[in-house]
């Protein structure tokens, strides 16, 4: 079990990347730039907001105050908020926003990488589901700010 969980937590997140990567090259060439637009603009405000979200909320990793040895090597630094949980979090709500079949799939799969961060023992729940939160607030977000752009011109 133990194995599975490693895998989930340090390899898993590339699967969604890969997913997300293929459904943008399958699409209609017309439908390129906006759609990576979109994706970009939402993947970094996300990012932005977490590295603010890091800044005012410090949460020691689980290793450091549970004093035990995680299931994969860390650095002892803010666990708040997961990278690998923002990242497969907003690549999911990306591909929601894209196509609800999709998201439901990335989101199946962002939820064993999450598992897999909180069961090696590098993050804490709050960790990965505050990244969650900030990944869905800013997809959603960036929607409403792009759609609002895109009838004004």
């Amino acid at each position: 079990m133990d194995g599975f969980f490693i895998f989930c937590a340090q390899y898993l997140f590339i699967v969604p990347v890969l997913i997300l990567g293929i459904y943008f090259l399958l699409q209609p060439r017309a439908n390129w730039k906006h759609m990576a637009i979109f994706a970009i603009s939402a993947a970094l405000l996300a990012y932005l907001i977490a590295v603010i979200g890091g800044l005012l909320y410090y949460d020691p990793r689980p290793f450091v105050v549970g004093n035990f040895t995680s299931l994969i090597p860390h650095a002892p630094d803010n666990g708040f908020p997961s990278d690998h949980a923002l990242l497969v979090s907003a690549i999911a709500m990306i591909g929601t926003i894209w196509n609800k079949r999709l998201g439901l799939a990335l989101w199946f799969i962002a939820l064993f990488v999450m598992a897999g961060r909180v069961y090696v023992g590098v993050h804490h729940p709050i960790d990965v589901i505050g990244s969650a939160v900030i990944a869905i607030g800013a997809v959603v977000a960036m929607k409403q700010v792009l759609s609002r752009a895109t009838k004004i011109t």
